[in-house]
């Protein structure tokens, strides 16, 4: 189960652009090096370092030590548990809602359909 704490902090690494970037990048080539996800960008390495801090706090980046390599991984689990429990409950809502909405279609085709004969 994920805390309100996480959530704040996977939400904080989100907020940013560039770590978003890096998210679909490692979602594209996992297990890429520090060094090549920073080709990617036009800021220092360093920089691209502070922003893997952030994502591995919030849980969103895995990183594996190959060496003198360290590779990384997307982690997308806690997005998908942010999801489970704020758009799952919402969803079942709105898919009550559509049957509704489809049984009252079909009554009133049906309705007009008898009116037709």
């Amino acid at each position: 189960m994920i805390t309100n704490d996480d959530m704040s902090g996977v939400f904080q690494a989100l907020a940013h652009e560039s770590r978003r970037k890096i998210l679909d990048m490692l979602k594209a080539k996992p297990g890429c090096s520090v060094g090549e996800l920073a080709k990617g960008f036009d800021v220092s390495r360093i920089a691209v370092m502070n922003h893997l801090a952030v994502l591995e706090k919030a849980g969103l980046v895995v990183s594996e030590k190959q060496g003198r390599t360290r590779r990384l991984y997307l982690n997308a689990v806690p997005i998908r548990q942010i999801q489970e429990r704020w758009l799952d409950g919402y969803s079942e809502t709105f898919a009550g809602k559509l049957t509704s909405i489809k049984t009252l279609a079909e009554q009133a085709a049906r309705k007009r359909d008898e009116d037709d004969e």
